[in-house]
């Protein structure tokens, strides 16, 4: 990890960074990032031209759900079948499923939503993105895990 002294030079722990890459390269993330007190180290690389999409933020929820401390291998795979029906990601980040640990999910599988209910929140860049269900229905499927990271694109949430 990056720790920087007041009279001293920057210390890098390079087995954490070399970690991190590997991590980047086995889930096929474009950027993974680690904090404690006060350090903090990024990892990222460029991700591939198709992959390229704006950024939209919206403001935090007053209660934001603490960034998990080391990302899990482990990607969730999807559905292919339920991909073309679902709410997809509009940004690369973490899927949270409720505004705070422990608290009840904002949609679960057999709920009736309406347009404009709020799905589940993607955190990318400590900003709470809040995803919105974009027509009312019923939730048949959630596709991620809470605290799992996500892609562009990736599919979220089926409302059919």
């Amino acid at each position: 990890m990056t720790d920087v002294k007041p009279n001293g030079p920057m210390q890098i722990d390079v087995d954490l960074v070399r970690q991190l890459a590997e991590l980047l390269d086995t889930t096929q993330l474009t950027e993974i990032e680690v904090e404690d007190k006060d350090r903090k180290i990024r990892v990222a690389r460029k991700a591939p031209p198709a992959a390229a999409a704006p950024m939209h933020y919206a403001p935090a929820p007053p209660a934001a759900a603490p960034i998990p401390a080391a990302v899990t291998a482990e990607v969730a795979a999807f559905a292919p079948t339920a991909a073309v029906d679902a709410v997809k990601s509009p940004m690369v980040g973490t899927v949270y499923l409720s505004a705070e640990p422990g608290a009840k999910p904002f949609a679960g599988v057999g709920q009736t939503v309406a347009a404009g209910d709020t799905l589940l929140i993607v955190e990318a860049m400590k900003v709470m993105n809040p995803i919105l269900a974009p027509t009312a229905g019923v939730v048949r499927q959630v596709l991620v895990e809470n605290g799992q990271p996500v892609e562009f694109d990736q599919p979220l949430i089926v409302v059919e």
